[in-house]
């Protein structure tokens, strides 16, 4: 194996253009062919076979960069912040449960207002009644979903975008009444 080095680092030089990247293609081919020497018949091709494995280990290191994003200094990874699921998921429950001890007609107008994105007259349309109407029962359903979830601030809201989209517009309302 060791007689296909030279042949096996020329080959590995013209794929990578480096030859650091060619030296670790090297090792890893004649690492893959130790472990592999089972499978090589005798009587064929010896350096044939290195080359395919040396071409296999660099086109499965293209794969595998492919996903992968070079920061040398790590400002990259420290900006990457993941909130934890599981509050996210029980504030989006207790939710769920508030939602449930609303009156039906606040509910649908809430969820096609808040959640769907209708507007308040199609909105209207849809339940079959005035625009002032499903206005009233929209401000009557945040202010219980808040008072059900002890919510005063639009920052205690959770991180759930379901939960935000339907309580943010009750926290503005709350502000422009405040004002008037």
């Amino acid at each position: 194996m060791l007689t296909f080095e030279p042949q096996l680092r020329a080959y590995a030089m013209s794929l990578s253009r480096s030859a650091d990247r060619s030296d670790d293609l090297v090792q890893e081919t004649l690492m893959r062919a130790i472990s592999k020497i089972h499978t090589f018949r005798p009587g064929t091709n010896l350096g044939a076979w290195l080359t395919t494995i040396l071409r296999n280990c660099y086109l499965s290191d293209l794969r595998r960069r492919r996903h992968e994003v070079e920061d040398a200094d790590g400002c990259y990874s420290e900006s990457l912040r993941a909130a934890p699921e599981q509050e996210g998921l029980l504030e989006y429950k207790e939710f769920c449960a508030a939602l449930r001890e609303i009156p039906f007609d606040q509910r649908e107008a809430l969820m096609l207002v808040g959640a769907a994105g209708l507007s308040y007259e199609d909105t209207a349309t849809l339940c079959r009644t005035t625009t002032g109407t499903i206005k009233s029962r929209i401000n009557r359903a945040r202010s219980r979903l808040a008072a059900l979830l002890g919510i005063d601030n639009i920052s205690e809201i959770g991180f759930d975008s379901r939960v935000r989209a339907v309580m943010a517009v009750h926290q503005a309302a709350g502000a422009t009444r405040r004002l008037a």
